[in-house]
């Protein structure tokens, strides 16, 4: 019997050792290598772009990268495109705007325009960021306005236009600490919204304090430029003529290097405890607004596979990207209980 099942159980085992790689070569034998060839799709120029009450203009011209394009300091830089002409016309009036590129400008002047810009330092040592603006009082913006904007690039038209609309107050802002710990706060706002339907908005922030000593960026401002979060617009659709309250996280900066702004830190998304904060409150027309909402919500809903498929939202004729007009509503907040 021991001999018998020890001469048995070889004979099974090189049968299924045969039908094993007899499966595994007819699959091997059905591979076939797929190549996929993506369709050549056109150029497209991309327009940012905003102008705020008593502010110059500000636009940048770039051409749109492809999705399987590498993406690095280089490729970034490369996308912001010089030589475009850009005027910009209201109430008759037509400006041509002038090209500042940061590639051509000395460490004093850079320090100068990562505060106009709002990007950092480094970052527009590394890149050469070209924008189009005037020191042309006369083009700066006016509550109550049209602004045409009209840009040619590689005999390319683009055209969009955009209103500033007259700011509307908020009743008060306040700090808090919601949490168990009592440094860290959200701002609330008290707001009554017009009687007329139709009011949209958007919010931003700016830190104006110093960072301390201890600071790995000991010396410089909080925030750079004012910082917009995440679901930073809203319309009127859901409180037409109501007065109510809200509250808003701290936005981070786009590039931005500080420590507090990585999400990895507690106080990411929380202001601080003695920061000194400037807060804006700016009406938009609803066509910036629906640009800016499908642009937050294509960053939020990213990488949910219950996300319906969507586009952003462009107010660029010719081309992508926005033109966006800001009536700016300001004031100061210092974060104590």
């Amino acid at each position: 019997m021991l001999m018998q099942c020890f001469s048995n159980g070889p004979k099974r085992s090189t049968f299924q050792t045969v039908t094993i790689l007899f499966v595994s070569s007819w699959l091997m034998g059905c591979e076939q290598e797929i190549e996929v060839e993506l369709p050549e799709t056109e150029s497209v120029f991309v327009v940012e772009g905003k102008i705020e009450t008593d502010a110059p203009p500000l636009v940048f011209v770039g051409r749109a990268q492809g999705y399987f394009d590498p993406v690095d300091a280089s490729s970034i830089g490369q996308s912001f495109l010089s030589g475009a002409i850009v005027q910009v016309t209201s109430q008759g009036q037509t400006i041509s705007l002038d090209e500042l590129c940061t590639g051509d400008l000395t460490p004093e002047a850079l320090e100068q325009a990562s505060e106009i810009l709002g990007f950092p330092a480094p970052v527009l040592a590394a890149l050469n960021l070209c924008v189009y603006t005037s020191f042309d009082p006369a083009s700066w913006g006016q509550s109550g306005n049209s602004y045409e904007l009209d840009v040619l690039v590689e005999e390319e038209e683009l055209h969009a236009v955009t209103d500033i609309l007259p700011a509307i107050p908020l009743d008060s802002v306040r700090w808090a600490a919601p949490g168990t710990n009592d440094t860290l706060g959200l701002l609330y706002a008290s707001f009554t919204d017009p009687a007329a339907p139709g009011n949209a908005y958007r919010w931003f922030a700016k830190r104006i304090n110093i960072r301390p000593e201890w600071d790995p960026l000991a010396g410089a401002i909080k925030d750079a430029d004012f910082v917009a979060p995440l679901g930073s617009v809203v319309d009127d659709s859901f409180f037409n003529g109501l007065s109510f309250e809200f509250g808003t996280f701290r936005g981070s900066a786009a590039g931005s290097v500080a420590w507090d702004d990585d999400f990895s830190s507690p106080e990411s998304g929380y202001f601080k405890l003695a920061d000194t904060v400037i807060v804006r409150m700016c009406a938009i027309d609803l066509e910036v607004f629906d640009a800016i909402a499908s642009y937050e919500n294509l960053i939020l809903s990213q990488g949910s596979p219950f996300a319906l498929p969507a586009n952003m939202v462009s107010n660029i004729e010719g081309g992508l990207g926005l033109w966006a007009g800001y009536g700016v509503w300001q004031d100061t907040v210092i974060c104590l209980p």
